[in-house]
């Protein structure tokens, strides 16, 4: 059965991945090209200003003053050389990061699935898997964004991802520990829905708060950038996430209530 559960979430996770691209590459990709526009005009604003003076004094030398001022930032030097990859190329490969994200999420998620299925939740499995999806984009998908929303590839500094990258995995950590939390306080409150409904909101939603105000805050967000842009590319990359999960629950619950009212085979 745990094979079975496997291959199906590996197959619809990869076929969730591909609907999520499509949703990135239609309503995801111009945002991106708005920013990196702006992140281009910007460059170009900055080495023209700096041109200026440098032309002025040592006009005889501006052979190597590129290559000088081009220390002065590392996006700045790559836009003087080109771009390592075409735009067209990162598009194409969109789909093929959403699948690969599709494949890997769904066989975590099939074998967490059938780690689950008959201990917690809903008995029936179609529910239980919606219920589970549900519960892993709250958790690994919207806890993490409240804290730490995604930005535009214009915003941010480079020197500090990895820093950026370990609270973004903290928050997702965090995530899983309140929903653990939370199923444990649901299963040990007597006393009916009214009671265990509660107190299970409340067992999640306490140590999030409380780790999103003792972790530091990330703002490389550069003074000017347009604050529409910013908010859109933030909602598509959300939207891009609620589509993958919306698509891939249903399809997971759809073949698990398929799967249960076939016939036993003779």
């Amino acid at each position: 059965m745990v094979r079975t559960l496997l291959v199906r979430g590996l197959l619809l996770g990869l076929l969730a991945g591909l609907v999520a691209g499509v949703f990135a590459f239609t309503v995801g990709e111009p945002r991106i090209d708005d920013a990196i526009a702006l992140e281009n005009a910007a460059a170009a604003h900055e080495h023209g200003a700096a041109a200026e003076p440098e032309s002025a004094t040592h006009g005889h030398e501006s052979g190597t003053h590129e290559h000088e001022s081009g220390t002065g930032g590392k996006e700045s030097g790559t836009h003087e050389h080109g771009e390592e990859v075409s735009r067209g190329t990162q598009k194409a490969g969109l789909f093929l990061a959403t699948g690969l994200y599709g494949l890997a999420v769904g066989g975590v998620f099939a074998l967490a699935f059938a780690g689950l299925r008959g201990r917690v939740g809903p008995r029936s499995d179609a529910a239980l898997a919606l219920a589970a999806a549900g519960t892993a984009f709250a958790a690994v998908i919207v806890v993490p964004f409240l804290k730490y929303p995604a930005n535009p590839p214009a915003v941010g500094d480079p020197e500090t991802i990895n820093t950026r990258t370990l609270l973004y995995l903290a928050m997702i950590g965090v995530g899983l520990l309140s929903t653990a939390i939370a199923v444990t306080t649901a299963r040990s409150v007597r006393g009916g829905p009214w009671a265990r409904w509660p107190a299970a909101v409340l067992a999640f939603v306490v140590p999030v708060v409380v780790a999103s105000l003792l972790l530091p805050g990330v703002d490389e967000v550069p003074d000017g950038f347009p604050a529409t842009l910013l908010w859109q590319f933030r909602i598509t990359s959300l939207g891009t996430q609620l589509v993958f999960w919306a698509s891939f629950g249903t399809l997971f619950g759809w073949f698990c209530d398929r799967a249960a009212r076939a016939p036993a085979p003779a």
